[in-house]
């Protein structure tokens, strides 16, 4: 890889933010990357820690915000064995000594797997663990820990994470990635360096794509990258899943409900969909989280549904006619509310249900009509 550009394609922002403060040698100590799924987040987590690790990096380097990829901390970092780099995840809750952890549905991340993974302290079992942040870096170079989907983070957990953001011991970083800045505490986000992430334009994805062909070719394709929205990982979790047939038995039903018809088993179709999903997520990992994968596939159902409405928008605009547009915005806030229903772990197919009825009551209900 030459040093004159980094591997995090179509994020210049964010780039810029981490050169400076890494060819400066000003590298603040937690970070909130924040944007959409799949925009590259994770990867500049993992290229901020290519540079703080490796005694190795140049000035080049770091200025270029691209690691070395040849010495022994690049292998570790590629192997994902670096003693000094930790990932954490709702997921690692699987592997706890601490039972109630494992026995628990694994769609937050509570405080005891913040204490284990990083914090320290007593846990709801009595058990005390050493904090990780502050034990010695085993290749003395420093230590870096990244909490992916940091939104899911409990209000306890984000409390208690603060003295850590507040007093950090030398040389250790804390980046957390998130979709929903939102959901971070006003204190943690004001201890943190926040850098945003946006969707990839068309010039960033056709260089990603000649880096990842994707198996699929003509029009599929063109679908898979409709669906992205400049999201490298949306395109491969389109692919991955067969969203292309989803989206193709999900047409009539959606159109039924532009027309205000109720397709009666739309509902029930999308949950054995979401489920049969879910299903072979566990079947082939047998450490994944059922609950995290069955939300997984209730996203895509939402991001399927908002695919389709904004297609319907951007034609309504074009077409200029008040009372579809009225009508599809209102339906994009019943996508907004089925995804708060999926966070409030309502039961899946009543949520489904409800997205399903008020989609097609917004297309029956007269212009300037009150909900």
């Amino acid at each position: 890889m030459s040093d004159a550009a980094s591997p995090l394609l179509g994020q210049a922002a964010a780039v810029r933010a981490f050169a400076a403060a890494l060819a400066q040698d000003r590298v603040h100590h937690a970070w909130i990357l924040h944007g959409p799924m799949g925009v590259g987040k994770m990867l500049a987590a993992r290229l901020f820690a290519g540079l703080v690790l490796d005694a190795s990096a140049t000035t080049a380097q770091r200025r270029a915000f691209a690691p070395p990829t040849t010495s022994d901390e690049a292998r570790l970092l590629d192997a994902r064995t670096h003693p000094d780099f930790t990932v954490i995840r709702k997921e690692l809750s699987r592997n706890s000594a601490n039972r109630e952890l494992r026995e628990r549905k694994q769609l937050n991340i509570p405080l005891d797997l913040l204490r284990e993974t990083l914090l320290g302290g007593t846990d709801g079992e009595g058990r005390h663990h050493d904090s990780a942040a502050f034990r010695t870096a085993t290749r003395g170079q420093g230590k870096v820990f990244v909490i992916d989907e940091a939104e899911l983070l409990e209000a306890e957990a984000q409390n208690a994470l603060l003295k850590t953001l507040e007093e950090p011991p030398s040389r250790t970083y804390v980046l957390l990635l998130t979709t929903r800045l939102d959901r971070l505490l006003p204190t943690i986000r004001s201890r943190c360096q926040q850098v945003p992430f946006g969707p990839l334009d068309a010039a960033a994805m056709r260089a990603w794509l000649a880096h990842t062909p994707l198996q699929s070719k003509g029009e599929a394709l063109e679908w898979v990258l409709r669906f992205a929205e400049g999201s490298p990982g949306a395109a491969m979790a389109a692919e991955r899943q067969g969203l292309h047939d989803w989206w193709s038995d999900f047409q009539r039903p959606f159109q039924a409900m532009d027309r205000g018809e109720f397709p009666a088993s739309l509902a029930e179709q999308m949950h054995e969909r979401a489920a049969a999903l879910a299903e072979s997520i566990v079947k082939e990992n047998e450490y994944a989280s059922k609950e995290a994968a069955n939300r997984l596939g209730l996203g895509l159902i939402a991001r399927l549904a908002g695919l389709h409405l904004r297609e319907r928008l951007r034609a309504a605009c074009e077409r200029g006619v008040a009372t579809d547009i009225t009508a599809t915005l209102e339906a994009t806030e019943s996508i907004q509310r089925f995804e708060e229903n999926v966070r409030g772990n309502v039961n899946p197919k009543l949520a489904l249900a409800a997205l399903t009825a008020e989609w097609t009551q917004a297309a029956r209900r007269p212009a300037g009509a009150a909900r």
